[in-house]
């Protein structure tokens, strides 16, 4: 293994290091350290590959698995036990396998398209770590987190995302208004996905309307967005359902909304 990779002892909860590391876990630990922690094989070699990795802490199990990544990791790695890798871990069960990186998030001027998602007032770590991965599969520039939306850096996020917060620009700004008027100067078009809409997106698509650089807007899915943020839009449109399903879940729609304006962009 590499040489970098001291074993002199397994790290146990009580190091020091692995102490700093489990403060990663809460939101005011993260902003304090400017670092936040990834969980599991394949999270951490996007993160290795996005080059902003300070550690990797690792059980003996975990590195047997994952040999080669570690072989290949410069930087410096870490043995724990797997008591302190469950300190470190959100999960029921853990991978044995973290990464202690930089913060990924950046300002809105990092904006880029021409398609964005904007989440608004998302507080389920699931869905907006789900929609950070369906943007990046769509080929959206950037995913930006606004107002009172989940830390993207939370644990839940970040595996849901499956390593899609290193491909794209991810932005947090709690000014909402401030979000929208960045859309706005960058030449977007805002639409926002409301089941109570009068226009659908077959019309939207018809119309031809997103064919242009366009910032899809999310609200939660316990409350949707407010009178006031759709108020801001250009346009507010509905996923028509077909079937006798009463609704989509967030995630679901956040796809069929991004992959339409992706298929009407590349047209």
């Amino acid at each position: 293994m590499n040489t970098r990779h001291q074993r002199p002892g397994a790290f146990t909860e009580r190091t020091p290091r692995v102490a700093a590391a489990r403060a990663l876990t809460r939101r005011a630990g993260r902003d304090k350290a400017g670092r936040f922690l990834v969980e599991g094989a394949q999270a951490v070699r996007e993160a290795l590959a996005y080059g902003r990795v300070h550690e990797l802490f690792v059980t003996e199990e975990a590195a047997a698995r994952n040999a080669s990544l570690l072989d290949d990791a410069a930087v410096p790695v870490s043995f724990v036990t797997d008591k302190a890798a469950s300190s470190l871990s959100e999960t029921i069960t853990p991978q044995g396998i973290v990464a202690v990186c930089d913060l990924v998030d950046r300002p809105l001027d990092a904006l880029a398209g021409p398609l964005v998602a904007v989440l608004v007032g998302v507080s389920d770590p699931g869905n907006a770590g789900t929609v950070t991965r369906v943007a990046d599969a769509a080929g959206a520039g950037s995913v930006v987190f606004a107002g009172d939306t989940v830390d993207p850096h939370n644990g839940k996020c970040v595996r849901a995302s499956t390593g899609s917060v290193f491909h794209l620009p991810v932005i947090r700004s709690r000014d909402i208004a401030a979000v929208f008027a960045a859309c706005r100067s960058a030449g977007f078009r805002l639409v926002a996905a409301d089941g109570h809409a009068t226009h659908d997106l077959d019309q939207a698509t018809d119309a031809g309307e997103l064919a242009a650089p366009t910032a899809w807007v999310f609200g939660s899915e316990a409350h949707g967005l407010d009178d006031a943020v759709l108020a801001e839009m250009d346009s507010v449109v509905k996923v028509p359902l077909y079937g006798a399903a009463e609704s989509l879940n967030l995630a679901t729609a956040a796809a069929v909304c991004l992959y339409a304006s992706a298929r009407a962009l590349r047209a």
